[in-house]
């Protein structure tokens, strides 16, 4: 298992990789900014006009080192991975599941109740924190109505019907987000969820930080040996890591949502850090950006009660913990996917 505090983000634009005996340097300007051995790196996140040396890419290759290429928004482009080590009969099973159309609903309802229940936490956390600023009427009417997808969740057997669920609810849930934002509410407001490209500075924030969790998942399922292109509530699709968005479905409201509302409540992240292309475009700034990859990594090393294997583990090993869990059922050893349910 991967540990999780040892991605290197690097967000300076001009900024070049290369290799240095057994260690990565990042340079600026021909200058050596920064210096690190590469056994103390599990993943490397380029953001905008990075680039990498060959040498480099072919090292991180060979020491299980994952680069990805992303655009400066947090688009995701690409990544460099070396051979893949997973056990061939694990991944065997998992696509004879996913070819099920009773195993994939299974597995999805699983992941749907994860982020149906942990977005009924988020409504339920902001009307115990700020019941005296927020519209407590509709968001008590959106946890209620969350409950009742819950409920039908758990007899529901078909994957369309299932995916009908999940949107219903995502709909009402984002449908009242722009009350969970209690500060700066002249520059942060929330009418919809939009990307591709995102429309406004809070769904900047948020695709940016889905496609950090994309990453972690992803390199959570090939950690354990499961196949992160191959899904069961996202199907298959050219280049879409499936099985890494199923698993990062329960992360949403837990750690991208509430830090999000988090950053811009406490007022970590200012109007000012934003700009607006011709396009429509919202883009953070560099330093807008360092912020939220600092406050990102800072929250993963906040402990939590696994409310499965109710042990303390750091919340960046969370994803861990649930691919090594889907690993496990997947390969007989349990009797069922239990999500994670933040509580």
């Amino acid at each position: 298992m991967k540990k999780h505090l040892n991605t290197l983000f690097v967000t300076t634009q001009g900024a070049y990789l290369a290799k240095e005996g057994e260690t990565v340097v990042v340079k600026v300007d021909g200058e050596a900014r920064l210096q690190l051995p590469i056994h103390t790196i599990g993943g490397i996140v380029c953001f905008g006009q990075v680039s990498c040396s060959p040498y480099l890419m072919g090292f991180c290759a060979e020491k299980s080192v994952a680069v990805s290429f992303l655009s400066e928004r947090g688009r995701f482009l690409a990544r460099v991975q070396g051979p893949v080590s997973g056990n061939v009969l694990l991944r065997r099973e998992q696509y004879r599941w996913a070819d099920d159309p009773t195993r994939s609903a299974d597995m999805a309802r699983a992941f749907i109740i994860g982020k149906i229940a942990n977005c009924r936490t988020v409504l339920q956390r902001a009307l115990r924190d700020h019941s005296e600023k927020i519209e407590e009427e509709g968001i008590r009417r959106i946890v209620t109505l969350l409950g009742r997808c819950l409920e039908r969740c758990n007899s529901e057997t078909d994957l369309d019907v299932l995916r009908g669920i999940e949107g219903e609810s995502a709909h009402a849930y984002f449908g009242v987000f722009d009350h969970l934002i209690v500060s700066q509410k002249d520059v942060f407001t929330f009418a919809e969820r939009n990307r591709r490209p995102p429309l406004d500075r809070v769904n900047c924030l948020l695709s940016f930080l889905y496609t950090l969790l994309v990453h972690d998942a992803r390199s959570a399922l090939e950690s354990v040996g499961l196949d992160p292109a191959v899904g069961f509530l996202h199907r298959d699709r050219p280049g879409r890591p499936s099985l890494a968005l199923d698993l990062m479905e329960e992360f949403r409201p837990f750690l991208a949502d509430r830090l999000v509302l988090s950053l811009i409540n406490l007022r970590q992240v200012q109007g000012k850090g934003f700009k607006t292309l011709e396009s429509r475009a919202v883009l953070m700034d560099d330093d807008t950006r360092k912020t939220v990859l600092v406050a990102y990594q800072e929250r993963k090393q906040e402990e939590i009660l696994h409310p499965f294997l109710e042990e303390k583990v750091t919340v960046g090993l969370l994803m861990h913990m649930q691919a090594l869990l889907l690993a496990r059922y997947v390969r007989g050893d349990m009797d069922g996917y239990p999500p994670f349910v933040w509580k």
